[in-house]
């Protein structure tokens, strides 16, 4: 029997994946079977190969089976099943199996803590993470390695917390654990995420200054950096240190620069980029055309970068999601929603299969046409078949209903989402609310505005501001003014928009008085006019010049 489950064992190792779950777990339940039992690694390599094939659940459940038949286990077995939760975002669960440790006389181990480190940063759990973690080293209850550093450093910086990465390497740095050039590289990756590459600078050379030499992710995470500020002159800098220290840029590098160049609108650049590339033996992939691809959209060359597309088929590269997405989106900007529908129908045909961004792009392109027809019919189309509709979506399709008047319609569709409590974020109440103002249907605006503190949604800026409009637009501007006295005492505070609505209010009603006793008691609070005030203010003293005595602040600048 032994032969029969080793040989199995062996196979699982060798062919992963293809081994199928059920021949894994009769494996199991022949090796509890065995007598004498099979070592303890033989368990161990099974759970493995079952967390590969991604059976978490499974793991767990013949754990237990484990437990009950009384068979012996280890740390690498309770690793494994810690993990399985984590894997499976339940990462408080793994901590039910530290006690197991404790009765079985298994001492902890870094892995141990690695792993749950691993999996509550998993479910962005940071400050869960971080207590851990100083409780670990608060306690000493295990010495943190460089792998543990790395987790808790890695999981800081990818959430945006920066500082707190850097005050990591500065703890790590009076330890008895030196940091290597990978918690380095998370540090200086994080800092030029957060622009602030004069530090990452000085951070590279403090490596340097100790021995520890840069590799190409340093220099990759410093060239992106560089670039999305546009110091082009520092990155040809950095090229040049790359090469003249024998690490030649790879294709990340490559892509960086393309990206960065065609962001800036450089797509020549990007090109000239891309060809310097294959020169140099470095094949450009589909993140490289993408880039060029998305450049010569974002300059409204949409068949200039068809034809990169059509270049990066003809080189056998194929196109991802991202691809067609991005052409797709270029199409549309340009109305081109024919062409635009024929690439999302050749995704298909590709093998491929539209996302969630393909649909929302579409949809956009055909209301942006005037085609709600067709609009309607691709909503319905994804409905049935497409990938559930997201927040956006729902906010594209509200959006283009109120823009052309089918107001039953989209109060139709509102009312199925309130009821379902889906998109009930104030944004989605904000694209109602205003779709029914510009639609002339104020009673149902301020009835759904008046309810959202009953449903526990609160107003933003946003919301206030868009009720104000509404009521200003049909001359209820003592109601407006309510709203705005409302808005400040549940501490919204107007914004620049806000006092621009106000004030063009009292000019299409020509209260000039009211608008110049407005405009003082509001003195100091920073109010720009907006082109919209300014050529509504213009029309009322080209009719009345006497309205600049009216506003003295209005004639001190004109003065001036």
């Amino acid at each position: 029997m032994r032969k029969i489950y080793g040989s199995a064992n062996k196979s699982i190792c060798k062919h992963g994946v293809s081994i199928n779950f059920d021949n894994a777990v009769t494996l199991f339940h022949q090796m509890v079977r065995t007598k004498p039992l099979p070592s303890l690694v033989d368990f161990s390599k099974l759970f493995k190969n079952m967390i590969s094939m991604k059976h978490y659940s499974t793991v767990v459940s013949l754990f237990r089976e484990m437990q009950i038949l009384g068979i012996p286990i280890d740390g690498f077995i309770l690793t494994s099943v810690i993990n399985s939760y984590c894997l499976m975002h339940h990462a408080h669960f793994g901590f039910s199996v530290l006690p197991i440790y404790l009765k079985n006389g298994i001492p902890f181990n870094t892995v141990t803590f690695n792993t749950l480190l691993r999996g509550i940063f998993a479910e962005n759990k940071v400050k869960d993470a971080v207590e851990l973690f100083k409780k670990l080293v608060r306690n000493k209850i295990c010495e943190p390695n460089e792998i543990m550093y790395a987790i808790v450093m890695n999981g800081l910086s990818k959430r945006g917390h920066t500082q707190k990465t850097l005050s990591l390497l500065r703890l790590m740095e009076q330890g008895n654990t030196e940091p290597n050039i990978y918690i380095y590289n998370i540090v200086i990756d994080s800092l030029c995420k957060d622009g602030n590459l004069d530090a990452a600078i000085d951070l590279l050379n403090e490596m340097k200054q100790k021995g520890i030499h840069p590799d190409i992710l340093t220099y990759n995470s410093l060239i992106d950096g560089l670039c999305k500020l546009g110091l082009w002159e520092k990155v040809k800098t950095l090229f040049s240190e790359m090469v003249n220290l024998n690490m030649y840029p790879d294709v990340q590098t490559f892509n960086i620069i393309t990206d960065g160049l065609c962001k800036e609108g450089k797509v020549k650049d990007a090109e000239k980029v891309m060809k310097h590339m294959v020169e140099k033996g470095v094949e450009p992939n589909t993140i490289t055309y993408n880039a060029i691809i998305d450049g010569y959209c974002l300059r409204g060359k949409v068949d200039r970068a068809r034809r990169i597309f059509d270049i990066m088929i003809d080189k056998g590269i194929e196109p991802n999601i991202t691809s067609y997405n991005i052409l797709i989106n270029g199409y549309c900007k340009k109305k081109k929603v024919d062409e635009a529908m024929q690439l999302f129908c050749e995704i298909s045909e590709k093998g491929s299969e539209p996302n969630i961004v393909t649909y929302n792009t579409i949809l956009q392109g055909l209301f942006e046409v005037g085609r709600v027809g067709d609009a309607k019919k691709f909503f319905a189309e994804m409905l049935s078949a497409g990938p559930i509709p997201d927040f956006y979506t729902h906010g594209i399709v509200l959006n283009g209903y109120f823009k052309y008047g089918l107001v039953e319609e989209a109060l139709l569709l509102f009312s199925k989402l309130e009821r379902k409590r889906e998109n009930t974020d104030i944004i989605f109440y904000n694209i109602v609310i205003g779709g029914l103002c510009k639609n002339g249907k104020l009673d149902k605006a301020c009835a759904i505005f008046e309810n959202l503190p009953l449903i526990g949604v609160l107003p933003d800026v946003r919301t206030f501001t868009i009720m104000i409009k509404g009521l200003c637009l049909e001359g209820f501007l003592d109601e407006a003014n309510d709203i705005l006295r409302n808005m400040e005492d549940n501490g919204c505070f107007p914004n620049n928009v806000t006092y621009n609505v106000v004030v063009q209010g009292y000019l299409r009603c020509n209260k000039i008085s009211e608008m110049a006793t407005f405009m003082k008691k509001i003195a100091g609070r920073g109010l720009s006019l907006d082109a919209t005030t300014t050529e509504l203010l213009i029309n009322v003293i080209r009719e009345n010049p006497s309205v600049l005595d009216i506003i003295p602040e209005l004639h001190l600048r004109n003065k001036k």
